[in-house]
């Protein structure tokens, strides 16, 4: 046994050095510490009896507490800087009201059920005054109360907070214990883990207390005290499943074991075997039975611990609501000093981040000069960022939005278009060989000279084949216009983002400049259209190129049709494909010669009126997009925004938008917090370099 007694002292001290406090915090409050880490064996019980829960110590520790609980009471922790924090949790009836009773010697709700059914954080306060001072903190509110009443309202309070009910709320409720000789405590005493809704209770409600706890134990900053009975098999405690899955080694968790005269039989083994890795080690009480006084069950605990044939077997610094006090203090303080050093520093960082985010934000618009001077700046970026996107090929501003890149979108674009285009009329020039030329040919003599191509018959063929892609220019207007508008708006947009009304005129502005930026456009389009229906004309050397190229094959098309004594069906035209030839044989030569050439001027002259169509559209829409940025946009916004019909546009610059109005004032309140709680850590860490030096 004493092997054992032994073994659990060196791992209760072990386990309690693995907080050590770090830093400059923990310099100064080392000694504290160090001089109060003493065995619980050390102390003469009866000295206990007489004195309070804990010395002078609480005098030390007490600002660190309280720098905690005002940073709790400000909500830091809503900013993500966690608090070290004691949290309470066992499975329901394991006695937790009992443990947190004795330490505070107050009466708290019990009954049949879950009793706490909302997060109880109880600070608890010595005070040197005979007269104890108790009061409730929740929804904003704070309540006097006194130790007959303090259950009966924690109930009403309770019920105000999660309803008249048996279910439970994450609101917390803070029951502030200021009381002679009680120990300098923060503890969160969580709901009771039940797995059987009772009547009233909804059908989750295990998911919801677990969820509950789960939130609180998660954090490394939590220690988690977690209340046993001795009457169950710890193995089996939902409250050490929970706790074990985010403390795997046990470090940040102390065990306390409630009823322990109910079932003496085992328990040393139980508390010294340590089967589900107790990391700060056990602590045995003996909780109020009935009506006794805290003075009688604490003076029966000791007998008990003395006395019992079982129970005294266990080690003194293992037993009694006075150890748990010391314990409970000894490792509050070392998480606190040991995670100062890191909450300054995150609340500093949480602070810088929120003011460069402030600055960020538009300065408010004071006058018509000033939201002058805005609408110019924004016009002019707009105006830059639009030219980097759409004429110069830079998209640096948007590096993986790919609809932003300006140019290479207009680019793909302008080769569908031509894709189109050359696709309308297909590639097939050997379907149906010369036979529309044969007609149009027909229908166009006249009395005229013989052997000479009509350039009407050349015309009629032109305009049908101008008729047929006719449509296709229009559509692509309409394609790259909307593109165009898709970005400019989307530009526009984010440069006004931080002025509500100004988006609304530039926005609008932005679909009428589009609208008529599209019509003209289209006009220039059907003009350039018609242009190729009236007139057959280039200059180019490439169509006669071409012509004369493709006349090669003439001479062997007579021979195959008219000459060929094998009468061949078909015959392979260079650059055209294999045509049928036998219905050719019933024409005369001077019509196929003038067909063939026909067909061959227009094979030459289309690509020359494809390609003239496409690089027309691309220089006019650089013209046009050049005009737009440059010169259209502001002018269009301008008048949007001062025109007869919009009086008072550029005051209106002045009003915030909601979105941004919002967001100031949510950076504000958490401005205003982290300097409230710069400023509490600010006088704990001067207090601790005063210490130091």
């Amino acid at each position: 046994m004493e092997k054992n007694k032994t073994q659990t002292d060196s791992s209760s001290t072990t386990a309690l050095s693995k907080v050590e406090p770090s830093g400059l915090a923990s310099s100064s409050i080392a000694p504290i510490l160090e001089a109060h880490n003493q065995p619980a064996d050390a102390v003469d019980l009866n000295d206990v009896r007489e004195a309070p829960i804990v010395s002078s110590y609480n005098d030390k520790i007490r600002p660190l507490l309280d720098a905690v609980d005002k940073l709790r009471n400000l909500m830091v922790m809503e900013e993500g800087i966690q608090l070290p924090t004691i949290v309470v949790v066992g499975d329901q009836s394991s006695g937790k009201s009992s443990v947190l009773e004795s330490l505070a010697s107050i009466s708290l709700p019990r009954g049949q059920g879950i009793c706490t059914r909302v997060p109880l954080i109880m600070r608890l306060q010595h005070h040197s005054s005979s007269e104890p001072e108790l009061s409730l903190e929740y929804n904003g509110k704070v309540e006097r109360t006194d130790e007959a009443r303090v259950s009966e309202d924690i109930v009403k309070a309770t019920d105000d907070i999660a309803g008249g009910g048996k279910g439970i709320s994450n609101t917390p409720l803070t029951l502030l214990v200021k009381k002679n000789a009680v120990p300098d405590l923060t503890m969160v005493d969580l709901p009771g883990i039940t797995r059987v809704p009772v009547h009233g209770q909804p059908e989750n409600i295990y998911d919801q207390i677990k969820d509950m706890i789960m939130e609180y134990i998660n954090p490394e900053q939590s220690i988690i005290l977690n209340v046993l009975s001795a009457t169950v098999d710890f193995t089996t405690c939902e409250s050490i499943r929970m706790s074990q899955s985010v403390d795997k080694t046990g470090e940040r968790t102390l065990a306390v074991v409630t009823k322990v005269d109910k079932a003496p039989e085992g328990l040393v083994e139980k508390v010294t075997g340590d089967d589900v890795n107790i990391g700060l080690g056990y602590v045995c009480v003996r909780n109020r039975i009935g009506e006794e006084t805290y003075e009688e069950t604490r003076a029966f605990s000791d007998q008990l611990f003395q006395t019992h044939p079982l129970l005294s077997k266990i080690d003194k610094s293992m037993v009694g609501v006075h150890v748990l006090a010391q314990k409970l203090v000894q490792i509050q303080a070392t998480s606190i000093a040991r995670n100062l050093p890191e909450i300054v520093k995150k609340i500093d960082d949480k602070l810088n981040f929120c003011l460069s985010e402030l600055n960020k934000l538009p300065k408010g618009l004071s006058s018509f000069a000033e939201a002058i001077t805005a609408f110019m700046q924004i016009i002019g970026s707009s105006k830059e960022s639009l030219s980097k996107i759409l004429l110069r090929g830079e998209f640096d501003e948007y590096l993986e939005e790919k609809h932003m890149h300006g140019t290479a979108r207009l680019l793909e674009l302008l080769n569908q278009f031509s894709e189109e285009l050359h696709e309308r009329h297909g590639t097939d020039l050997a379907s149906n060989f010369l036979m529309e030329e044969i007609r149009i040919l027909r229908e166009t003599k006249g009395i005229c000279l013989p052997n000479f191509l009509p350039r009407s018959s050349f015309l009629v063929i032109l305009q049908g084949k101008v008729q047929g892609i006719s449509s296709i220019p229009v559509g692509f207007v309409e394609k790259i216009w909307s593109y165009i508008e898709d970005v400019m708006v989307s530009v526009l947009l984010r440069h006004s983002e931080n002025y509500h009304q100004l988006q609304l005129y530039t926005k609008r502005a932005g679909h009428n400049l589009i609208a008529k930026m599209k019509e003209r456009s289209v006009k220039w389009m059907m003009e350039i259209v018609e242009m190729e229906k009236q007139t057959d004309y280039t200059c180019n050397p490439e169509y006669v190129t071409e012509w004369k190229k493709l006349m090669n094959n003439l001479g062997r098309f007579l021979h195959g049709v008219l000459e060929d004594k094998q009468k061949p069906p078909r015959l392979v035209v260079d650059d055209i494909g294999t045509v049928e030839i036998e219905v050719f044989r019933q024409y005369p030569r001077d019509l196929l010669s003038e067909a063939f050439d026909l067909k061959m001027r227009m094979i030459a002259y289309w690509k020359v009126v494809l390609r003239r169509l496409v690089d027309s559209m691309a220089l006019h829409l650089q013209l046009s997009i050049a005009n737009l940025v440059n010169k259209d946009m502001e002018m269009e916004i301008v008048t949007e925004l001062m025109g007869p019909n919009n009086a008072g546009g550029i005051e209106k610059m002045l009003e915030e938008s909601p979105s941004v109005a919002l967001k100031r004032e949510k950076l504000k309140k958490r401005i205003n917090k982290l300097k409230e709680s710069k400023e509490v850590v600010g006088k704990i860490m001067d207090g601790i370099i005063y210490h130091v030096w």
